[in-house]
């Protein structure tokens, strides 16, 4: 069936894509609940055909448990679970969130609302409007912009994607973003070409894109410190992010 949606002020006549959201989580019980009663109501407003692959890794704060509720109030067929025995890397549950998605467009994006589904609308305008292979949120362009960090957390961000642009010239403005909208061939294509695992991997995927000639459009966003919950990002991530983008560096 074919619906006419409002998208800001575009209005357009669609062929009824579905779009799959890829949902990892890890302790993410109190942020789940809102970020897909959010994520609901955004796709129904724009009468959008949608699903949620949620994937969970073994996370011990009962995740997995708020999600089986969620999944019985808005059914199976929107909530899809693909649950994990483990951490095992954020890169490794986008193959597996992607490997169950049955969309024709997939959005990437973070369970701890630091991404807010009222930019999903922009995203997908600006895909129809350059049928754009790949649709990144943007944090430093004009109309970007981020809240709730502090200094340290704002220049270790600039620092990280100073470095990295510095390195790659991957030609986008927030390489280490991960609020994204990609065609679902696309993804699985820079997927198979990217061996990061960690937080690299969002990185590489825009160089793979790049290398691959996929088109890429930025989209400015809001970010928002998460409210519930612990930062995953430490020492540890912040050197393994350091390793990784020099690997990367001698690998391309």
């Amino acid at each position: 069936m074919t619906t006419a949606i409002n998208i800001g002020t575009h209005m357009a006549s669609t062929t009824p894509h579905k779009y799959s959201v890829l949902l990892p989580t890890y302790n993410e019980r109190e942020n789940l609940p809102i970020i897909t009663w959010m994520l609901v109501k955004a796709f129904k407003d724009y009468g959008l055909d949608f699903e949620i692959i949620i994937i969970d890794d073994a996370s011990p704060d009962g995740t997995l448990e708020v999600a089986k509720q969620l999944q019985n109030a808005f059914g199976e067929d929107k909530i899809v679970l693909r649950p994990r025995a483990g951490k095992l890397g954020l890169g490794t549950a986008y193959v597996h969130g992607i490997q169950n998605a049955t969309g024709d467009f997939v959005f990437i994006m973070d369970a701890d609302m630091s991404h807010h589904p009222k930019f999903i609308p922009e995203f997908i305008r600006k895909q129809k409007e350059g049928n754009y292979d790949v649709v990144t949120g943007t944090r430093y362009a004009l109309g970007g912009s981020v809240h709730g960090w502090d200094l340290r957390r704002k220049l270790t961000s600039r620092v990280a994607n100073f470095l990295a642009d510095t390195l790659l010239t991957p030609g986008v403005s927030d390489l280490t973003g991960s609020f994204r909208l990609y065609k679902k061939d696309a993804l699985a294509a820079m997927i198979r070409a990217t061996k990061s695992k960690g937080y690299v991997f969002q990185m590489e995927m825009m160089v793979r894109a790049r290398q691959m000639n996929f088109n890429i459009g930025e989209v400015p966003i809001t970010f928002v410190d998460r409210v519930f919950g612990e930062s995953k990002l430490g020492p540890d991530e912040i050197v393994g992010y350091l390793k990784g983008l020099w690997a990367l560096f001698l690998d391309i």
